[in-house]
């Protein structure tokens, strides 16, 4: 054996890590959040297969940092989501792993006590935790992929996921896609181009075989069979957005000469709105415009909201944080968001009919 070290050269430690078995025990999932994740899952596949004439929003903080305040929101929306559910779904958005360009904070996972103490150990625990806690409001919940490992510690909680703009070109992504119990919706890419997106579609849809790991927390060669329900989600990029009719209107193409359904989830935030939370009224406004005026690819939104408007940094004094507001992306107060829901309803409720007479197959 060598003498020489080659190998580890810049870790410092291998500190535990409780398996996703452990952690499940210690968090276990209820007959309630099971039946809310199945019920979810089950609107959104049959949305996405033109069963369901409602569409689904996405709506809740950039991140999730205080599970106090987290909480408070779903529980708001859990009462607004039973007054729109005729026509809307809405889904919490419960991010926990934010991608850096850079550096700074990653997220609820990677760092619980915004301490830079790193206890990924912790903050796996409660996140999950707080994805039952959600599920037990009675709120289907949608998160983002990042850590291909993470989904085997709490993908039971989630109803939908996302793979962001980032990420859509990694095959790391696409591979673990293709196993998620999900639908999944892959974001276009930062300079706007479509072709990432739709070629993730692709992939995810077909079996897959990569290293991973297994329950009990082991290396394991994870093989599926292939993710049939992802879709497009546009985010602008390249420094327009792409939410208007004549991108639409390319997106619709594209995925037709892919040969893939027609279903387009907008963004109202991030490229869309310029990340200005005051343009994400305007964005779906002019979403439900096209809605009205008879599109029919536009199967859901997504929505950047907490419960006060806006972003704040992360003080070296956490007690100063401003209760309820976000520390990643700014965001729309809840006052906002509840009107912009609210008109979102409205303007359905103006077209339900035709919307349910046209719930055959997918559009493309």
């Amino acid at each position: 054996m060598s003498a020489v070290q080659t190998e580890n050269l810049n870790v410092t430690a291998f500190d535990h890590m409780p398996s996703p078995d452990e952690i499940k025990a210690r968090v276990p999932l209820t007959d309630r959040a099971a039946e809310v994740v199945v019920a979810g899952r089950r609107a959104l596949t049959n949305i996405l297969d033109r069963q369901d004439p409602r569409l689904f929003v996405v709506v809740g903080p950039c991140s999730i940092h205080d599970p106090v305040a987290g909480l408070d929101y779903a529980a708001r929306l859990k009462a607004l989501s039973d007054e729109v559910a005729d026509v809307l779904l809405p889904v919490m958005r419960v991010y926990f792993e934010k991608p850096r360009t850079s550096t700074g904070w990653k997220g609820f996972i990677n760092d619980p006590f915004m301490d830079d103490s790193f206890r990924i150990d912790v903050g796996m625990e409660k996140a999950r935790r707080f994805l039952l806690d959600v599920c037990e409001l009675g709120l289907p919940t949608a998160t983002e992929a990042l850590d291909p490992i993470a989904p085997q510690y709490y993908g039971d909680l989630v109803a939908w996921t996302a793979i962001g703009a980032r990420t859509s070109e990694s095959q790391t992504h696409r591979e673990m896609a293709s196993g998620l119990s999900t639908p999944v919706g892959f974001k276009n890419a930062t300079d706007g181009d479509l072709d990432v997106a739709i070629n993730a579609i692709i992939s995810a849809a077909h079996p897959h075989s990569f290293l991973g790991i297994n329950s009990q927390g082991q290396s394991a060669i994870t093989r599926t069979r292939g993710n049939p329900y992802g879709h497009l989600v546009l985010r602008g990029g390249g420094g327009r957005p792409n939410y208007d009719t004549v991108s639409i209107s390319l997106a619709e193409k594209a995925l037709a000469k892919a040969g893939l359904p027609g279903n387009i989830v907008i963004d109202c935030s991030h490229a869309n709105s310029w990340k200005q939370p005051d343009y994400q009224p305007l964005v779906m406004r002019d979403v439900m415009h096209q809605i009205r005026e008879g599109n029919r690819s536009v199967v859901g939104l997504m929505i950047e909201s907490h419960l006060v408007e806006g972003n704040q940094p992360i003080p070296a004094d956490l007690s100063q944080l401003v209760y309820g507001c976000s520390v990643t992306d700014a965001c729309v107060g809840w006052e906002t968001t509840v009107a912009m829901i609210r008109d979102a309803a409205a303007v359905l409720r103006e077209v339900s009919a035709a919307r349910h007479h046209q719930t055959t197959a997918p559009v493309g």
